[in-house]
């Protein structure tokens, strides 16, 4: 069962662009999500940054334009690495927002 985290967010920051030992491309970044959602019958401000990366073809393709954008990105959550459990959004898609 594949399940997707959609989030819409600024792109404060992305590195740039690295390669895997592999040759894959990686572009990592910070994204800056701001929001009003409701929680048990309150309205609650969300205010969050999430370390994301970009891993392959796209990883090329978006690097250097995104810092400063805004974006609706998809993806999955996983643990930085082996060693690392710091969780880290793996971004499958991105749409530019308008406006």
């Amino acid at each position: 069962m594949q399940n997707q985290l959609v989030l819409t967010a600024a792109v404060e920051r992305e590195d740039a662009l690295r390669y895997t030992p592999a040759g894959l491309p990686v572009l990592e970044m910070w994204l800056r999500h701001q929001s009003r959602q409701r929680e048990a019958g309150f309205e609650r401000d969300v205010n969050c940054e999430v370390q994301a990366l970009l891993i392959g073809e796209v990883a090329r393709k978006f690097s250097g334009n995104l810092a400063g954008k805004m974006v609706t990105v998809s993806g999955f959550l996983s643990q930085r690495s082996l060693r690392n459990p710091r969780l880290v959004l793996h971004i499958e898609h991105v749409e530019f927002v308008k406006g």
